[in-house]
């Protein structure tokens, strides 16, 4: 097994350049949102805070996770290929699990921060000084690299007897289990995706869901956990 073969949306010339016109699209909304957080949370001293902190490290992470996906499915439309190579899809589903692992950390961390406030506002600055904040961020980030790598090992340690072909426009897990020689679909979670009935046959229900739960967020979160908050639309009123 040297390569896989992506999931192709049309062998049509024009809806592969309309399909990769659409992504790009999405690639740069997320790509503009995300830098905007983060930019304005290291210029401005008044969001150095815990909050924008962890927002600041959420929103590089969904960079780095639309960054792994969407950019390869746009390539390839362009040059009507759909292969990715096996070290290409090693990383991709080594890359977007650490990203998603990390997420998930963060989003537990702004939780945690966020009940601190609320209930034990006397002793906030206390608690979520910078030593704390700062250990608490490089835990969540280090936490990625053993799950990541344990789940990514398991994966391609089965042996593939399937074809090579994945009907996904990335390397999905689920997707990647179908191919393999053993019944290994016991070992997914965290989604839907992971959660539905096994079929042997490609339903438009996959790549819909793959969608909402790897580009989406990246394209959502600056909006939600950002640009709505009072100390951005105060500090720079351009943003609405």
């Amino acid at each position: 097994m040297t390569e896989f073969l992506l999931l192709g949306f049309s062998e049509v010339r024009e809806l592969q350049v309309l399909h990769s016109v659409v992504f790009l699209g999405i690639y740069l909304a997320a790509l503009v949102g995300n830098l905007l957080v983060i930019i304005l949370v290291v210029v401005d001293h008044h969001l150095h805070t815990p909050m924008y902190f962890f927002l600041m490290n959420l929103s590089i992470l969904d960079l780095g996770s639309i960054s792994v996906t969407v950019p390869k499915s746009m390539a390839n439309s362009l040059l009507n290929t759909r292969s990715i190579s096996y070290a290409g899809c090693v990383a991709q589903v080594f890359l977007f699990i650490f990203f998603i692992v990390v997420d998930f950390a963060f989003l537990t961390i702004m939780a945690y921060d966020r009940y601190i406030a609320i209930c034990q506002p006397l002793h906030y600055e206390t608690i979520m000084n910078r030593g704390a904040c700062v250990q608490m961020a490089a835990s969540a980030w280090i936490s990625g690299i053993p799950i990541s790598t344990m789940q990514t090992g398991n994966i391609f340690a089965l042996p593939f007897c399937g074809g090579n072909k994945v009907d996904q426009f990335f390397c999905d897990i689920p997707q990647l289990l179908k191919i393999t020689c053993n019944d290994a679909y016991l070992i997914c979670t965290a989604t839907f995706a992971y959660m539905k009935p096994t079929s042997s046959s490609l339903s438009g229900l996959d790549v819909t869901v793959a969608v909402l739960y790897s580009v989406i967020p990246p394209v959502m979160n600056p909006a939600i956990y950002s640009m709505r908050n009072k100390e951005i639309k105060v500090s720079h009123p351009f943003i609405s």
